[in-house]
């Protein structure tokens, strides 16, 4: 029997769009269970962690995104051929992780002055020098991440780029034409844009 699952994140896209993407994708049943802010302090002591996402399988919770993204890959053969693979395909993930940190490192700091000086190191050094090696990685690697295939890497990133954009309050990949196929590619895969064009309209 397969296993029951359930998604909790907040009621955007964010760190659950990822793992969202994978199920579809893979044609996998889950609940989609979103959380209002308002209501986060209430669920909050709940979770493993204090934090969201969290993946139930059969009642049991499991917390980190990335981590369930990987599981959920594993489910829908995105997870790379062998080990190596598998290594490759993290490393691109972890990859896009620090760059979402450095960009939430800007956008939800509270001072004044200390959010423009992370937000210099982000936008004119961070930020360019990570999506420059990622876009030339997809050019050597024939339109994908790893491998000349679609890996949950591809995935991820198309899934996670509009955070970027949200965070930058521009197109963060418009000087990146590899990097652009690859969403474009993406989102056109039937499961995948039937999603897009049914999931809940939000702001990020």
């Amino acid at each position: 029997m397969a296993p029951k699952y359930k998604l909790t994140y907040f009621n955007l896209r964010g760190l659950g769009e990822p793992i969202r993407f994978l199920f579809h994708y893979g044609g996998i049943a889950f609940e989609d269970n979103r959380i209002e802010f308002a209501d986060w302090p209430k669920v909050k002591d709940s979770t493993p962690f204090g934090k969201l996402p969290v993946l139930e399988v059969d009642g049991k919770p499991f917390p980190q995104g990335a981590s369930i993204a990987r599981y959920v890959a594993k489910q829908v053969g995105l997870a790379g051929k062998d080990d190596l693979e598998a290594l490759e395909i993290d490393s691109v993930v972890d990859t896009l992780v620090d760059l979402r940190l450095a960009l939430a490192g800007f956008y939800f700091e509270s001072d004044e002055a200390v959010k423009q000086k992370k937000k210099d190191i982000a936008l004119k050094e961070t930020v360019p020098s990570m999506l420059s090696k990622l876009d030339a990685r997809v050019k050597e690697n024939g339109g994908y991440f790893v491998g000349g295939k679609l890996t949950w890497a591809d995935v991820y990133f198309s899934a996670i780029h509009a955070t970027f954009n949200h965070f930058m309050g521009e197109n963060a990949i418009a000087k990146y034409p590899n990097l652009k196929a690859i969403v474009d590619k993406v989102e056109e895969i039937p499961a995948i844009k039937a999603w897009i064009e049914k999931r809940p309209v939000t702001d990020l």
